[in-house]
């Protein structure tokens, strides 16, 4: 495998000959209202009332329009009550999802697709989005690295990609810097995940080595195979849940130790 180039200034690149430093509902035409009804308290009006326009929740919320019916002589039973949202079982319990204590301008991706980049799997609203995703270049690996405005504790990690091209084989390494292709299997990693199509189709997180990732500053992810052994390696969704050690911002802590 040729060398490459890793940390740079929060950007993301591919590989390169030298290594350098890196780091509707439809809506009724009538509306059921309780006791008298419109014609009857004013009689000179008998046209029905105008249709309703969807809304936007009900776009999103669809099911069986209403009946017309009669204006009723008795008040109309209440409507039974919406669904509560249910929470996303993804995130394991006690946990939250670390996106927001990812330091976006340090986070850089090696061997990606410029037009399928790590923010496609990474970003809230995009690794939402089905028809984006995190695609490889030249070959199927990918080295991802992400820092960390705050310290955390990594308890688990979640991958969703495609069963053949999603990825397999994840090495993990705790603050470990300046790692390219040429030396990433020099140090052992923190810990090693071996997915299967069930974890990347379902959503399925992953618990970590949670004794290894206790004080995390950064991390690299090496996505060294596919399912297929395919030349792409394709990641539709990235997510990492934990906590965090404290409140201490790592760039202030970079100020400070540069005096």
């Amino acid at each position: 495998m040729m060398p490459v180039a890793y940390r740079g200034s929060g950007g993301c690149t591919g590989r390169s000959t030298s290594e350098t430093r890196t780091p509707s509902l439809a809506i009724s035409s009538s509306v059921i209202v309780s006791g008298k009804s419109s014609h009857e308290s004013n009689p000179q009006h008998s046209s029905d009332p105008p249709p309703l326009r969807p809304s936007r929740i009900q776009k999103q919320l669809p099911g069986p329009a209403m009946a017309t019916a009669p204006a009723p002589t008795t008040a109309a039973p209440a409507p039974p009550a919406a669904a509560a949202a249910v929470p996303s079982a993804s995130v394991p319990r006690g946990q939250v999802d670390l996106v927001d204590f990812i330091d976006w301008t340090g986070v850089e991706c090696l061997n990606q697709d410029p037009a399928h980049p790590i923010a496609n799997a990474f970003k809230q609203g995009y690794r939402e989005d089905d028809g984006l995703h995190l695609a490889s270049d030249s070959d199927e690996q990918l080295l991802i690295y992400i820092p960390f405005m705050q310290v955390i504790k990594l308890h688990s990690v979640l991958f969703k990609g495609p069963e053949e091209e999603g990825p397999k084989s994840v090495k993990l390494f705790s603050n470990k810097e300046h790692m390219g292709f040429s030396n990433v299997n020099d140090f052992p990693p923190s810990d090693s995940v071996d997915l299967s199509s069930s974890h990347l189709l379902e959503s399925k997180p992953v618990t970590l080595k949670y004794v290894k990732f206790q004080n995390v500053r950064s991390l690299t992810m090496f996505i060294e195979d596919n399912q297929s052994g395919a030349d792409i390696t394709q990641i539709q969704k990235i997510a990492l849940y934990g906590t965090t050690v404290d409140t201490t911002n790592m760039k202030d802590l970079k100020k400070i130790e540069e005096h």
